[in-house]
């Protein structure tokens, strides 16, 4: 429906109660359904002002939550990519083995032995090299904001 009347204030969308769910459930670099990872080369790169505000969140954060037993994590690099196309150390990372079949074809297996039926269309997360600069290689320059 057109606005009329300029006068007339626009009609207003309820603020999400979830905004962090609701930018993190679609697809974005470093989310998954249970955690999120920032590589501290690229935050540390982010201008002054964005550091500042993000180390608050942080500290807002590990106080409200900071009576809890966190863990230590392990990150490890990881894409989507076919079985078939998966070196032995990667295979074994992601939990599954090819060796040779009694007739001599190369089988893949999962971690409980089953065979992978179609392993060329089946898609594992793999470990790969990191493809991001470490902290110490320096400051990541970001891409120009867009023109307002």
């Amino acid at each position: 429906m057109a606005r009329t009347d300029p006068r007339q204030p626009l009609p207003r969308t309820p603020a999400s109660t979830t905004p962090l769910a609701d930018y993190l459930d679609r697809p974005a670099p470093g989310a998954g359904p249970d955690y999120l990872v920032v590589p501290r080369s690229l935050a540390e790169s982010m201008p002054l002002r964005w550091q500042q505000v993000f180390a608050g969140m942080l500290a807002d954060l590990h106080d409200a939550y900071g009576h809890l037993r966190w863990p230590d994590y392990r990150v490890v690099p990881s894409r989507w990519e076919l079985l078939t196309d998966l070196d032995e150390e990667q295979l074994a990372a992601a939990g599954y083995i090819a060796d040779l079949d009694a007739a001599g074809e190369l089988e893949y297996r999962d971690a409980s032995s089953t065979p992978v039926p179609d392993p060329r269309q089946h898609r594992v997360l793999a470990p790969v090299e990191d493809p991001l600069p470490a902290p110490s290689e320096g400051r990541v320059e970001p891409r120009p904001a867009a023109p307002l």
